[in-house]
Order: C-alpha cells, then structure tokens, then sequence
C-alpha cells in the first residue's frame, strides 16, 4: 500500500502507537472558517489534497508538524494556536528601546508591532536604492509610509517617488523593489503580512538577517 506523506505509517498504526499530539481538529477547521478559506483553497496552499486536509479537520488523521507549520502560515497564527494552547496575554504596547535593531544587506529595522502577529510592524532604515536589488513577489500585502528621506517604489514597470508623509499600499504579488534616492537612506513605516507566505520572510533585502 502507497504511503501517503504526512500521514501514520501503516506500521505505526498497526502497532497501536499513542497519538503524540493532542485533538487539533477543531481548531483547524474553526482557523480555516475565520479566515473565510473554503476547503480546496487551504488545501492548495497547503499543498495537500482537499480529501487529506478533510481527514485532518475531522480527526482521522493526525498532522506531522511540517504540515502544521505550513497550516498556521496559511492562517496567520501559531502552531501553539493550533495545538489549543493558551498563549500568555500580550502587551499592547511597545516601548521606544525594548527591540534591538536589526540589518540585513544596508537594511536596518527595528520591530513596532508585537511578536507572532499576523501582520507586523516595522520602522526601517532603507539603504540606497541600486540597480542590483532583488525585485520581490510573494503572497500577502505591504503598507509603507516615508518618515524622512525620499523613497522610489518600483511595482510593475511603474515607478513612484515617495516624498515624507506618502504612503503606499499594495499587493505584494505585484513585482516590487524599494529602495532609497538619496545616499543617505530613508526611514518608514512597513506594516506587511508575509506570515502568510510560505517563505514567511521580511522584504528586507536579500541576506541573512543579524543584529547591527
């Protein structure tokens, strides 16, 4: 018999092996339903047949945690969400100094929103543009509002120079590149929902993200 990935090995279910993960059927199908996704949709993002992730929602299968990781992308929440774990009550607030800045590739930013989030915030210094940086595409939306410097915003074959006090927002499946017109740089405002994307990574350049 084929065996399907993901899913309990024939071996393993014949040998009565406890379940190692708690019922997280509900709590799939209750995310799936609140992010208004129907069946086949999440299914494809996931990567999975409608039938396997139906399996899931109604406890017949238990999900390996690749495949949990991947649904909680898809759903903007964590895997400790899906487990049905109650996570700790968060600060509201977050305080001028509490995050350490962090750069990646002339990219400095610093956290402005709290952790684990399905949207985050950020302030971003932004490095000079050039004709070298990537041009991104992923799933989600972006918002940026230009504090001080003057930004070019490339979406498409379109480009917008962003003056303080501009703003953009658009949908990060449109090709797009930021960077700054001055040498100097540029600070804004980011706010942007890439948790849903499978890659999960900042638009922030193209390097590995470390401490400035």
């Amino acid at each position: 018999m084929e065996h399907i990935p993901g899913e309990p090995s024939p071996d393993s279910a014949a040998s009565g092996a406890p379940d190692v993960l708690p019922d997280v059927a509900p709590q799939l199908r209750a995310l799936r339903r609140r992010r208004g996704l129907t069946l086949e949709a999440a299914a494809q993002r996931a990567a999975l047949s409608p039938a396997h992730l139906s399996r899931l929602e109604t406890g017949r299968r238990q999900p390996s945690l690749p495949m949990l990781l991947a649904l909680a992308r898809i759903y903007g929440t964590t895997v400790a969400e899906l487990l049905g774990e109650t996570p700790p009550e968060r600060d509201p607030v977050v305080r001028a100094g509490r995050s350490e800045p962090v750069e990646a590739d002339g990219w400095i930013y610093r956290q402005a929103g709290g952790p684990g989030r399905a949207m985050q915030a950020l302030r971003v210094h932004v490095p000079y543009a050039t004709r070298t940086d990537i041009v991104r595409v992923h799933p989600g939306e972006e918002w940026l509002h230009v504090l001080d410097g003057q930004v070019r915003l490339a979406l498409g074959d379109t480009v917008h120079v962003l003056d303080p006090g501009d703003s953009a927002h658009f949908d990060s499946l449109t090709p797009h590149r930021i960077g700054a017109s001055g040498r100097g740089g540029a600070e804004l405002l980011f706010v942007h929902t890439l948790m849903q994307s499978p890659a999960a990574e900042l638009c922030l350049g193209g390097g590995t993200p470390h401490p400035s």
